[in-house]
């Protein structure tokens, strides 16, 4: 089972950039899909984008294509997202899952319902 721990999240003004961070240990993460969620102030969490383990494809809402870059280090057992151009609505707390049951990345963004750690909080504000 691999353990997960956020980091990088920050206050950051709209238009501003941030990277988060998914540093996974007590396994290699080569062979799970990871993926990226986030929850707002009274809002259900939701999947941002995720990354399969097996080919590499990617997935992302529509509310983050052409705006987020999620991409993984197998060598690091870190997948990161990099944010540019956020908006005050990418605020909520960003969380990271991986499963291996979910080699269709599209169907992890979906469906994952956790384990969750700690998440990092991403406050965009001018």
């Amino acid at each position: 089972q691999l353990q997960l721990v956020e980091s990088g999240g920050g206050l950051v003004q709209p238009g501003g950039s941030l990277r988060l961070s998914c540093a996974a240990s007590g396994y290699t993460m080569d062979f799970y899909t990871i993926g990226w969620f986030r929850q707002a102030p009274g809002k259900e969490r939701e999947g941002v984008s995720c990354i399969s383990g097996s080919d590499g494809s990617t997935y992302y809402a529509d509310s983050v294509k052409g705006r987020f870059t999620i991409s993984r280090d197998n060598a690091e057992n870190t997948v990161y997202l990099q944010m540019n151009s956020l908006k005050p609505e990418d605020t909520g707390v960003y969380y990271c899952g991986s499963d291996w049951r979910y080699p269709i990345v599209q169907n992890m963004c979906a469906s994952f319902k956790g384990p969750w750690g700690q998440g990092t909080q991403v406050t965009v504000s001018s």
